[in-house]
Protein backbone atom coordinates (compact mmCIF):
# COMPACT_ATOMS: atom_id res chain seq x y z
CA UNK A 1 0.00 0.00 0.00
CA UNK A 2 1.24 3.43 -0.65
CA UNK A 3 2.77 5.48 2.32
CA UNK A 4 1.79 8.65 3.03
CA UNK A 5 4.22 10.95 5.35
CA UNK A 6 2.79 14.13 7.23
CA UNK A 7 5.62 16.22 8.02
CA UNK A 8 5.52 17.18 11.63
CA UNK A 9 8.78 18.50 12.60
CA UNK A 10 9.35 21.73 14.16
CA UNK A 11 5.56 22.73 14.61
CA UNK A 12 5.18 19.54 17.09
CA UNK A 13 8.17 20.63 19.14
CA UNK A 14 6.81 24.10 19.18
CA UNK A 15 3.02 22.67 20.43
CA UNK A 16 5.36 21.10 23.50
CA UNK A 17 8.20 23.05 23.88
CA UNK A 18 8.40 24.95 26.96
CA UNK A 19 12.37 26.16 26.68
CA UNK A 20 14.08 28.50 23.59
CA UNK A 21 16.09 25.59 21.84
CA UNK A 22 15.08 23.78 18.99
CA UNK A 23 15.11 19.82 18.83
CA UNK A 24 17.80 18.45 16.18
CA UNK A 25 15.77 15.50 14.40
CA UNK A 26 12.05 15.71 13.35
CA UNK A 27 8.93 13.39 14.33
CA UNK A 28 6.44 11.86 11.47
CA UNK A 29 3.30 10.77 11.73
CA UNK A 30 2.75 8.51 8.62
CA UNK A 31 0.72 5.92 8.10
CA UNK A 32 0.57 1.79 9.01
CA UNK A 33 3.73 1.12 6.79
CA UNK A 34 5.88 2.41 9.13
CA UNK A 35 8.64 0.97 10.06
CA UNK A 36 7.30 -2.15 8.69
CA UNK A 37 10.18 -4.30 9.58
CA UNK A 38 10.64 -7.20 7.27
CA UNK A 39 9.33 -6.65 3.47
CA UNK A 40 7.98 -10.46 3.85
CA UNK A 41 4.59 -10.52 2.77
CA UNK A 42 3.57 -12.33 5.33
CA UNK A 43 4.08 -9.05 7.72
CA UNK A 44 2.30 -7.04 5.10
CA UNK A 45 -0.91 -9.47 5.41
CA UNK A 46 -0.92 -8.77 8.84
CA UNK A 47 -0.94 -5.14 9.13
CA UNK A 48 -1.88 -4.30 6.04
CA UNK A 49 -4.15 -6.26 4.10
CA UNK A 50 -7.19 -4.20 5.21
CA UNK A 51 -5.55 -0.89 4.12
CA UNK A 52 -4.46 -1.90 0.98
CA UNK A 53 -7.51 -2.66 0.39
CA UNK A 54 -9.60 0.69 1.36
CA UNK A 55 -6.36 2.40 -0.10
CA UNK A 56 -7.33 0.69 -3.84
CA UNK A 57 -11.35 1.59 -2.91
CA UNK A 58 -10.01 5.02 -2.38
CA UNK A 59 -7.75 5.26 -5.26
CA UNK A 60 -10.38 4.42 -7.52
CA UNK A 61 -13.34 6.71 -5.98
CA UNK A 62 -10.62 9.25 -6.31
CA UNK A 63 -10.13 8.76 -9.60
CA UNK A 64 -13.54 9.14 -10.51
CA UNK A 65 -14.35 11.92 -8.75
CA UNK A 66 -11.24 13.83 -10.90
CA UNK A 67 -12.73 12.04 -13.99
CA UNK A 68 -15.87 14.15 -12.56
CA UNK A 69 -14.32 17.06 -11.98
CA UNK A 70 -12.29 17.64 -15.21
CA UNK A 71 -16.20 17.04 -17.01
CA UNK A 72 -17.29 19.62 -14.68
CA UNK A 73 -14.72 21.87 -15.66
CA UNK A 74 -16.09 21.32 -19.09
CA UNK A 75 -18.35 23.79 -21.59
CA UNK A 76 -21.12 21.72 -21.49
CA UNK A 77 -21.06 18.70 -18.71
CA UNK A 78 -23.73 16.01 -19.85
CA UNK A 79 -26.51 15.34 -17.17
CA UNK A 80 -25.01 12.20 -16.04
CA UNK A 81 -21.49 13.67 -14.99
CA UNK A 82 -24.09 16.19 -13.01
CA UNK A 83 -26.27 13.78 -11.27
CA UNK A 84 -22.85 12.19 -10.25
CA UNK A 85 -20.85 14.82 -8.78
CA UNK A 86 -24.14 16.17 -6.83
CA UNK A 87 -24.94 12.34 -5.37
CA UNK A 88 -23.95 12.40 -1.54
CA UNK A 89 -22.95 9.00 -1.73
CA UNK A 90 -19.60 9.83 -3.72
CA UNK A 91 -18.58 12.18 -0.85
CA UNK A 92 -19.68 9.73 2.11
CA UNK A 93 -17.24 6.92 0.11
CA UNK A 94 -14.71 9.42 0.32
CA UNK A 95 -14.95 10.33 4.16
CA UNK A 96 -15.88 6.80 5.23
CA UNK A 97 -12.58 5.31 3.08
CA UNK A 98 -10.40 8.21 4.89
CA UNK A 99 -12.34 7.51 8.51
CA UNK A 100 -11.75 3.97 8.19
CA UNK A 101 -7.75 4.41 7.73
CA UNK A 102 -7.31 6.94 10.25
CA UNK A 103 -8.98 4.81 13.05
CA UNK A 104 -6.34 1.71 11.88
CA UNK A 105 -3.53 4.12 12.14
CA UNK A 106 -3.97 5.26 15.61
CA UNK A 107 -4.83 1.74 16.35
CA UNK A 108 -1.32 0.90 15.53
CA UNK A 109 0.88 4.11 16.24
CA UNK A 110 1.77 5.94 19.37
CA UNK A 111 -0.11 9.04 19.18
CA UNK A 112 3.10 10.71 20.42
CA UNK A 113 5.82 9.77 18.90
CA UNK A 114 4.59 8.14 16.13
CA UNK A 115 6.06 5.15 16.55
CA UNK A 116 4.65 2.08 16.99
CA UNK A 117 2.66 1.54 19.69
CA UNK A 118 2.71 -1.87 21.96
CA UNK A 119 0.00 -3.53 19.85
CA UNK A 120 1.83 -2.57 16.54
CA UNK A 121 4.98 -3.48 17.93
CA UNK A 122 3.80 -7.54 18.71
CA UNK A 123 2.03 -7.84 15.42
CA UNK A 124 4.91 -6.88 13.40
CA UNK A 125 7.82 -7.73 15.88
CA UNK A 126 6.33 -11.80 16.20
CA UNK A 127 6.12 -11.88 12.08
CA UNK A 128 9.48 -10.78 12.06
CA UNK A 129 10.70 -13.89 14.61
CA UNK A 130 8.72 -16.35 12.11
CA UNK A 131 10.54 -14.60 9.15
CA UNK A 132 14.09 -15.09 11.17
CA UNK A 133 13.74 -18.64 12.22
CA UNK A 134 12.52 -19.86 8.73
CA UNK A 135 15.73 -17.88 6.92
CA UNK A 136 17.94 -18.24 10.23
CA UNK A 137 18.51 -14.64 10.41
CA UNK A 138 19.36 -13.80 14.12
CA UNK A 139 18.16 -10.46 15.35
CA UNK A 140 18.66 -7.78 18.47
CA UNK A 141 16.09 -7.01 20.85
CA UNK A 142 16.92 -3.62 22.56
CA UNK A 143 14.59 -2.30 25.51
CA UNK A 144 15.21 0.92 26.44
CA UNK A 145 13.79 3.06 29.29
CA UNK A 146 13.87 7.33 29.28
CA UNK A 147 16.66 7.81 32.59
CA UNK A 148 15.02 10.20 35.14
CA UNK A 149 11.97 11.23 33.27
CA UNK A 150 10.26 11.07 36.52
CA UNK A 151 12.74 14.27 37.40
CA UNK A 152 11.97 16.27 33.98
CA UNK A 153 8.24 16.15 34.81
CA UNK A 154 9.11 17.39 37.86
CA UNK A 155 11.26 20.36 37.63
CA UNK A 156 10.32 21.43 33.98
CA UNK A 157 6.52 20.04 33.49
CA UNK A 158 5.23 17.17 31.60
CA UNK A 159 5.17 19.11 28.52
CA UNK A 160 8.72 18.72 28.61
CA UNK A 161 8.93 15.34 29.88
CA UNK A 162 6.80 14.77 26.59
CA UNK A 163 9.39 16.36 24.37
CA UNK A 164 11.94 14.45 25.70
CA UNK A 165 10.21 11.16 25.09
CA UNK A 166 10.01 12.85 21.67
CA UNK A 167 13.58 13.39 21.43
CA UNK A 168 14.40 9.90 23.21
CA UNK A 169 12.55 8.46 19.68
CA UNK A 170 13.86 10.94 17.38
CA UNK A 171 17.44 9.64 18.91
CA UNK A 172 16.31 5.72 18.35
CA UNK A 173 15.00 6.56 14.96
CA UNK A 174 18.18 7.70 13.17
CA UNK A 175 20.27 4.87 15.04
CA UNK A 176 18.23 2.11 13.38
CA UNK A 177 17.53 1.31 9.71
CA UNK A 178 14.20 1.56 8.24
CA UNK A 179 13.50 -2.16 8.00
CA UNK A 180 13.84 -2.29 12.28
CA UNK A 181 10.57 -2.27 14.31
CA UNK A 182 10.43 0.65 17.04
CA UNK A 183 7.68 0.92 19.50
CA UNK A 184 6.81 3.10 22.75
CA UNK A 185 5.72 0.70 24.74
CA UNK A 186 3.69 3.23 27.11
CA UNK A 187 5.37 5.60 29.90
CA UNK A 188 8.76 5.89 29.00
CA UNK A 189 9.91 2.66 27.78
CA UNK A 190 11.09 2.06 23.93
CA UNK A 191 11.84 -1.47 22.32
CA UNK A 192 13.70 -1.82 19.06
CA UNK A 193 13.91 -5.30 17.04
CA UNK A 194 16.83 -5.25 14.73
CA UNK A 195 18.48 -7.35 12.14
CA UNK A 196 21.94 -8.42 13.48
CA UNK A 197 23.98 -8.23 9.80
CA UNK A 198 26.93 -8.82 11.97
CA UNK A 199 29.03 -9.47 14.94
CA UNK A 200 29.33 -5.95 15.65
CA UNK A 201 25.67 -4.39 14.69
CA UNK A 202 24.96 -3.78 18.80
CA UNK A 203 28.06 -1.82 19.32
CA UNK A 204 27.57 -0.28 15.87
CA UNK A 205 23.95 0.59 17.13
CA UNK A 206 24.64 1.98 20.15
CA UNK A 207 27.28 4.02 18.72
CA UNK A 208 25.30 6.11 16.50
CA UNK A 209 22.64 6.44 19.63
CA UNK A 210 25.24 7.52 21.99
CA UNK A 211 26.35 10.18 19.39
CA UNK A 212 22.64 10.99 18.59
CA UNK A 213 21.76 11.65 22.23
CA UNK A 214 24.83 13.86 22.61
CA UNK A 215 23.32 15.99 19.47
CA UNK A 216 20.29 16.16 21.18
CA UNK A 217 21.85 17.09 24.86
CA UNK A 218 23.63 19.86 22.61
CA UNK A 219 20.75 21.82 22.30
CA UNK A 220 18.79 20.97 25.33
CA UNK A 221 21.33 22.50 27.89
CA UNK A 222 18.55 22.30 31.14
CA UNK A 223 18.90 18.50 31.71
CA UNK A 224 20.88 15.58 29.84
CA UNK A 225 18.96 13.22 28.33
CA UNK A 226 19.86 9.77 28.47
CA UNK A 227 18.75 5.88 28.13
CA UNK A 228 19.27 2.72 29.96
CA UNK A 229 19.56 -0.22 27.68
CA UNK A 230 19.09 -3.78 27.93
CA UNK A 231 19.88 -6.60 24.72
CA UNK A 232 18.96 -9.61 24.03
CA UNK A 233 19.79 -11.88 21.25
CA UNK A 234 17.51 -14.30 19.12
CA UNK A 235 19.11 -17.41 18.18
CA UNK A 236 17.22 -18.80 15.13
CA UNK A 237 18.75 -21.95 15.82
CA UNK A 238 17.38 -21.99 19.20
CA UNK A 239 14.79 -19.49 19.01
CA UNK A 240 12.54 -18.35 22.21
CA UNK A 241 9.40 -16.52 22.14
CA UNK A 242 8.66 -12.58 21.80
CA UNK A 243 8.30 -12.57 25.62
CA UNK A 244 10.76 -14.22 26.95
CA UNK A 245 13.26 -12.55 24.75
CA UNK A 246 11.86 -9.03 25.96
CA UNK A 247 12.02 -10.17 29.23
CA UNK A 248 15.66 -11.18 28.97
CA UNK A 249 16.35 -7.10 27.69
CA UNK A 250 14.06 -5.99 30.13
CA UNK A 251 16.49 -7.62 32.98
CA UNK A 252 19.75 -6.43 31.53
CA UNK A 253 18.38 -2.88 31.20
CA UNK A 254 17.38 -3.28 34.80
CA UNK A 255 21.42 -4.43 35.38
CA UNK A 256 22.59 -1.66 33.72
CA UNK A 257 20.40 0.93 36.18
CA UNK A 258 21.62 -0.43 39.02
CA UNK A 259 25.45 -0.96 37.97
CA UNK A 260 24.65 2.57 37.15
CA UNK A 261 23.18 3.26 40.33
CA UNK A 262 26.42 1.47 42.65
CA UNK A 263 28.82 3.99 40.44
CA UNK A 264 27.20 6.85 41.21
CA UNK A 265 26.69 6.06 45.36
CA UNK A 266 30.68 4.91 44.88
CA UNK A 267 31.80 8.34 43.11
CA UNK A 268 30.00 10.43 46.09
Amino acid sequence: MPIHNLEVGKERADRFRTGPAQPTFNRRLIAMGRRNGPTEAGLEEILTSAARKTDNELGQILREVDEISKSLKSTAPDPQTLRAAAHPAVWSAVKHALLDRELRNLALTDELTCLYNRRGFFAAAVQQLKVATRKEHSLLLLYCDVDNLKKINDSYGHQEGDMALIRAADALEQAFRASDILARLGGDEFVVLATETSGKTEELVLRRLEKNLKELNAEETRYELSLSIGVARFDPKCALPLGELMAQADEAMYEQKRKQQRAYKGSN
